[in-house]
């Protein structure tokens, strides 16, 4: 019995990491369709909107700085990065702050945005400081400091609303009790929360990602829910009047036991021709990328939204393949490559947890990067209260100068910073890196005066290169295609002949999140020294340079 018990475990496993969907195609196909997902890497928790001609979606950031990242598309399949929501998100917390760095697998989540008489609003609920909002006269901001609404953490996934009267309302789940669904009623400026009127609106434990609209005269509120054995499915719920009485609808799930790609949270949009479209993440973080998101078609099946391929029973399945819904719209993907000439960082990049003001510049050398080193919170500090599983000794997750961005797709990538090390003192940890809950490194050490390469793969294999007696290095990492993407680390001197140094490393996922690519300077010692880079080169298959 033991030994069958072991093989069905082992099926189990290799169904759920399935190759289903299209892994290694993606987006834009350039003959008027589209394959899922539109973005492959970590864009969990996407909310959508529609102004005008142009579409904005806002995904989750956690501890990274500045928070909840914003795309912006004029036909929904091709995506650019265009700012963020939270500029400093020490605003939400100090424990965000390079100091502290105290929110890893917490933070800025499952945000909500909304357009409402001429502003953006964007709502969130962060695990240790409360519920949030910020709003802007435009997508690209400025945005407002966020305005504290409630320090109750456990109003979860919220989403605003205002109705035709003008009267603002708000749907969230209770963490604290069985994670039920809540309607509240808001001021009209949605700074307010009437918690008087607060009313459970739906009790099915573990509901979360609620999205709320009013189409035609009908209310209609999204959420997922955790179902048997961890399967998450989609549900819409509809009434004529906000306060109820409601009724349910299963309308999207996956096809157990096939969960790779299996769809979770998302956003209901209308296009200008009244055709209606829905965006989800999927996966339960498997694989390295963590929960891309794709988009789906809307049919109307006697008053009900269902996305997706329709089943016998009425239920919306994920399809991986449509027409576009927009067409004329050239090929783009999420920025990733920076040579450093704009005196503002581009908006594909974010900080592991909020930087150190004035230690790192992009004017004091123009065309360069400079980040200046500092020592790292003590490890043995940092950790001292945490879970055995989670303590580590080595520094690299408690430097407070990491630059970083997202891994995209499944076909692999080549990424290449060139820096100038002559800045660099004694103590310095600096380079570029690949990370997750792990991480593995190729740059800089130096003792006395002497500069030399090292590769660390998690403090665990440690391997001293050459010494470097020259300004300029060249470092690279090729990123290997799915279904096992290993990480491998080469550096130069001259930007043309590349020498391997180390060995492989397998991207994954932790804290919540996809992998990572950063680029790094700490120092072990003092706050002395830096580094200045010249280039960042990420280079991912996609739509926009993949040959057909």
């Amino acid at each position: 019995m033991r030994r069958v018990l072991v093989s069905l475990l082992l099926v189990s496993v290799a169904v759920l990491h399935a190759d289903v969907g299209n892994r290694g195609f993606w987006g834009d196909q350039g003959d008027g369709t589209f394959k899922n997902p539109i973005l492959p890497g970590d864009f969990s928790d996407p909310d959508v909107i529609r102004v005008e001609d142009d579409f904005y979606l806002i995904t989750s950031t956690f501890q990274y700085a500045p928070g909840t990242a914003i795309l912006q598309s004029k036909d929904m399949v091709n995506w650019r990065y265009v700012g963020h929501c939270i500029p400093d998100v020490t605003h939400i917390g100090g424990s965000m702050n390079w100091d502290k760095m105290g929110e890893y697998n917490r933070g800025v989540y499952a945000c909500s945005l909304r357009h409402h008489n001429g502003r953006f609003y964007m709502y969130t609920t962060t695990l240790g400081q409360g519920l949030f909002m910020t709003s802007a006269p435009a997508i690209t901001g400025p945005w407002d400091p966020p305005t504290l609404l409630s320090n109750k953490s456990w109003t979860d996934d919220n989403c605003p609303f205002w109705d035709d009267d003008g009267k603002a309302y708000m749907v969230y789940s209770d963490l604290k009790n069985g994670w039920f669904t809540h309607l509240v009623e808001m001021s009209p400026d949605g700074k307010t929360i009437h918690w008087e009127t607060d009313k459970v609106v739906d009790d099915f434990k573990t509901s979360e990602g609620n999205k709320i609209y009013k189409i035609d005269g009908t209310y209609y509120i999204f959420h997922n829910e955790n179902r048997s054995m961890g399967n998450r499915v989609g549900t819409f719920m509809r009434a004529k009047n906000i306060w109820g009485p409601w009724e349910k609808k299963l309308v999207l799930q996956g096809d157990p036991p096939l969960r790779d790609r299996e769809p979770n949270q998302g956003a209901l949009v209308q296009l200008k021709d009244k055709s209606w479209w829905f965006f989800t993440h999927q996966g339960r973080g498997g694989f390295f990328e963590g929960r891309p998101t794709s988009l789906l078609p809307i049919k109307w099946v006697d008053g009900w939204p269902i996305p997706g391929e329709i089943g016998a029973d009425g239920v919306g399945r994920m399809g991986w393949s449509y027409k576009k819904p927009i067409n004329g719209q050239p090929i783009v993907v999420p920025q990733s490559s920076d040579d450093f000439s704009d005196a503002k960082l581009g908006p594909q990049w974010e900080w592991n947890h909020e930087p150190r003001a004035g230690f790192w510049s992009l004017t004091e050398r123009p065309g360069f990067l400079r980040l200046k080193a500092f020592k790292p919170i003590d490890p043995a500090v940092y950790y001292k209260n945490k879970k055995p599983a989670e303590v580590r000794t080595d520094a690299f997750f408690t430097a407070g100068d990491m630059l970083t961005q997202r891994v995209m797709g499944y076909e692999g990538g080549e990424v290449i910073a060139r820096f100038d090390v002559s800045g660099l003192s004694d103590g310095p940890v600096a380079g570029l890196a690949l990370f997750h809950g792990s991480f593995a490194r190729l740059g800089v050490t130096q003792k006395d005066g002497v500069r030399t390469l090292e590769f660390n793969r998690d403090e665990k294999n440690i391997l001293a290169g050459p010494v470097l007696n020259q300004p300029d290095l060249w470092v690279k990492a090729v990123i290997g295609e799915q279904p096992k993407p290993l990480v491998t680390f080469a550096y130069s001197l001259d930007g043309k002949t590349y020498v391997p140094l180390g060995d492989t490393f397998e991207l994954a996922w932790a804290n919540y999140r996809g992998s990572r690519v950063g680029i790094y300077n700490f120092n072990t010692l003092s706050d002395a020294g830096y580094l200045d880079v010249d280039s960042f080169s990420y280079v991912y298959r996609g739509p926009h340079n993949r040959s057909r």
